[in-house]
């Protein structure tokens, strides 16, 4: 584990991590009604109506957001995963320490703000040290 983070600070975003975690698992069960995506996005679809064009366009929609709430969970959990594993906190660019600050907006990065940046960028990252 990153020692630039002290036991209350990985605490706090332990639980943080845990929160969004089940916050985003209520959301997608509520919007789902307790039903699987693949029903959901037939029930969507076949929605009465006479306009299928935008019916199928708020399913894709819909389909999408329910992606990127799935995506998100399972970046969370990899990020306890690595908090279990001693590895949280360390950038996977470079090896050097995530600040603080930065996990608790994004509890799941991976990289530090210069080596996302660069990513972001398409430039050479950081060679890990």
């Amino acid at each position: 584990m990153s020692h630039h983070l002290n036991p209350e600070q990985r605490e706090q975003l332990e639980r943080l991590l845990r929160t969004r975690i089940a916050t985003l698992r209520q959301q997608l069960d509520a919007h789902q009604e307790g039903r699987t995506r693949a029903e959901h996005a037939r029930d969507v679809l076949l929605q009465d109506g006479d306009d299928a064009p935008q019916r199928d366009a708020d399913r894709e929609v819909d389909m999408a957001l329910t992606d990127l709430d799935t995506a998100e969970i399972a970046a969370l959990q990899q990020a306890l995963q690595r908090m279990q594993a001693g590895a949280y906190g360390r950038c996977h660019e470079c090896g050097g320490d995530i600040p603080h600050a930065r996990l608790l907006l994004e509890p799941q990065a991976l990289r530090c703000v210069t080596c996302e940046a660069a990513r972001e960028r398409g430039a050479p990252a950081h060679p890990r040290l």
